[in-house]
């Protein structure tokens, strides 16, 4: 049997918004996924992250945006990790529990091009594919990509977390960044996010 073609896409998600979604749909319909994995980062301890929601809520959110797709799988395995965790030994510990999945690492290209700070990036690339999506102002040599990385033509979807933190502590009405759940989410029981519901 063919393994799934599942990728990883690993983040704080914090809030999960449309440009997640989005990027993650068109890696399912045109990157060749069969699925792709939202890994809700733990709260990193040994870091000061006061703009950091709480572990439960943004894997909440994440599971409301993403549960009506059957490709989207929201998942906190990282929280049962050792803390910090690493990629390296997320992808290690993921292959271990199912071998049925071919599991592929989602990252972007400002990522990319600090990968080599990660640990352990040869034994990740060796181990693992890699996608790479395009971000403004991290261009990609697609010629110098090892075998096993490839980047990917998915529209740029420059939307931030940060931004959507900063618009709901504001009071502004912008539901059409966040999955419809998640604005009802927020809106009905997190009216403290925003600032002119208070």
């Amino acid at each position: 049997m063919n393994q799934l073609k599942t990728g990883i896409f690993s983040g704080s998600f914090n809030p999960v918004h449309i440009g997640h979604l989005a990027l993650a749909n068109y890696l399912c319909e045109y990157g060749g996924l069969d699925e792709v994995w939202f890994m809700v980062t733990p709260h990193n301890p040994l870091k000061e992250q006061t703009e950091l929601w709480s572990d439960e809520l943004r894997l909440e959110l994440v599971r409301l945006a993403t549960e009506d797709y059957p490709r989207f799988h929201a998942s906190d395995f990282e929280f049962h990790l050792p803390r910090p965790s690493y990629s390296v030994y997320t992808l290690e510990k993921l292959r271990k529990q199912h071998p049925e999945r071919e599991f592929c690492l989602i990252i972007g290209s400002d990522n990319w091009n600090s990968f080599s700070h990660w640990r352990e990036p040869q034994r990740i690339i060796a181990e693992n594919p890699i996608l790479i999506y395009p971000r403004p102002g991290f261009p990609v040599d697609e010629k110098q990509l090892p075998a096993n990385v490839r980047m990917v033509d998915s529209p740029i979807f420059e939307i931030s977390s940060t931004f959507i933190r900063k618009a709901l502590s504001e009071g502004k009405d912008i539901r059409y960044f966040l999955h419809p759940k998640v604005w009802e989410f927020i809106s009905r029981y997190l009216p403290d996010l925003k600032g002119n519901e208070a």
